[in-house]
């Protein structure tokens, strides 16, 4: 193996790890999350994640309960509600899309939904 052949070996390895760094971030960030409140089975409010609402807490108050939602950085959890059992409160925080928190007693459900893009990514293997 000349010397030649070493560069040009190191010089692929290089090329192909700043590639799959490039396509990762590509792949994977077009994933805009926001949440899905949902009382009784319908929709009762969406809420984006962005800056302005990071550290806020929304209260959702509906005919069956109250909850106070906190909103973290891509994060919500529960951290005040009605009923009996708290066990929406001590789920604790979600932040990926599918999660969901659920309150029974209030009829509430708590889900982190992904916007859906034209990309759609089954798995992303190294």
């Amino acid at each position: 193996m000349t010397k030649g052949d070493k560069i040009l070996i190191v010089v692929i390895i290089l090329v192909s790890v700043i590639s799959l760094g490039f396509v990762k971030n590509s792949l994977i960030k077009y994933d805009d999350k926001y949440i899905s409140v949902q009382v009784n089975g319908e929709e009762y409010q969406r809420i984006y994640f962005d800056d302005s609402i990071i550290g806020k807490k929304i209260p959702i108050e509906t005919p069956y309960g109250r909850n106070i939602l906190e909103i973290g950085d891509g994060e919500v959890r529960i951290v005040e509600a009605t009923c009996s059992d708290q066990l929406c409160v001590y789920q604790g925080t979600i932040s990926e899309s599918g999660e969901i928190i659920v309150c029974l007693p209030n009829l509430l459900i708590v889900e982190i939904k992904g916007i859906e893009n034209s990309k759609n990514i089954d798995y992303f293997s190294y």
